[in-house]
């Protein structure tokens, strides 16, 4: 396809943006899903020609899910596009791990979680397989390093990543071949610069923030953006049904206390 479609949740800050931003550059049209006004609003004005939808959309709401689908839909009309969707990057979720002690965590709250990250991944799964069976396209599910390893106080948040992980496999094999779907496992990545602009701000990191990665440096959104870029391509065309960890080492090295 000469445009590719990508559709992005969460796709207005963070690596969310990132990805759009790459997808962009290489020519894709980019559909970005996210639940705050103002940073879809700065993503909007800052691509003003590009080939980009910019909706405002909660994922974890079945309705505006199904009218953010048709919205898409009703754009590549109007703009002579072919229907059909090429990838789908589940990225959108609460940010903050931490739910605090278990025994104090309410059952709303630990609805939160699982609705923004799992619930919010099933609907715009469901409502967009249609379409990449279509162009045999790819789904790219964004967990964590958390649904591996865990801080405390992290349960919710490990539980909806875990999910994630589970329901990508369990997708590979039941749409496959004509959809690949895989997971990508960020680490500690730095979105601070990529946030809308009232919340945006500079890192500051220390040496034993550096040097707990092998790599040598924190994450970036950026190297999340390329690796969901590689598996949405033919070069991976082999992969479906895996996780892959983008976290500089960090979950491979053994820390001991001194």
């Amino acid at each position: 396809m000469t445009h590719p479609l990508a559709i992005i949740t969460g796709g207005a800050q963070g690596i969310g943006r990132a990805t759009v931003e790459l997808l962009l550059d290489e020519g894709w049209r980019v559909a970005a899903l996210d639940r705050d006004p103002e940073a879809v609003a700065e993503l909007d004005a800052d691509y003003p020609e590009a080939t980009l939808l910019a909706v405002v959309v909660d994922v974890s709401d079945e309705l505006q899910v199904k009218e953010a689908f048709q919205h898409l839909t009703d754009w590549q009309q109007e703009n002579d596009q072919s229907t059909g969707v090429d990838l789908l990057v589940n990225n959108a979720g609460l940010a903050d791990p931490v739910c605090g002690p278990i025994e104090d965590l309410a059952l709303a709250d630990w609805r939160r979680w699982q609705e923004s990250h799992l619930t919010g991944a099933f609907l715009c799964t469901r409502a967009a397989v249609p379409g990449l069976r279509q162009r045999r396209g790819a789904i790219v599910n964004i967990a964590s390093t958390r649904a591996l390893q865990s801080e405390p106080h992290c349960e919710s948040y490990a539980a909806a990543k875990g999910g994630l992980l589970s329901m990508t496999h369990a997708l590979a094999v039941s749409l496959g071949p004509e959809i690949r779907v895989n997971a990508i496992c960020p680490g500690w990545i730095e979105t601070g610069p990529w946030q809308k602009t009232s919340q945006r701000s500079e890192p500051e990191h220390r040496d034993i923030d550096r040097n707990q990665h092998p790599a040598g440096r924190v994450g970036q959104p950026a190297d999340v953006a390329a690796t969901i870029a590689f598996l949405a391509s033919d070069k991976a065309g082999f992969i479906t049904g895996q996780h892959i960890s983008v976290d500089g080492g960090m979950t491979r090295k053994m820390i001991y206390a001194e």
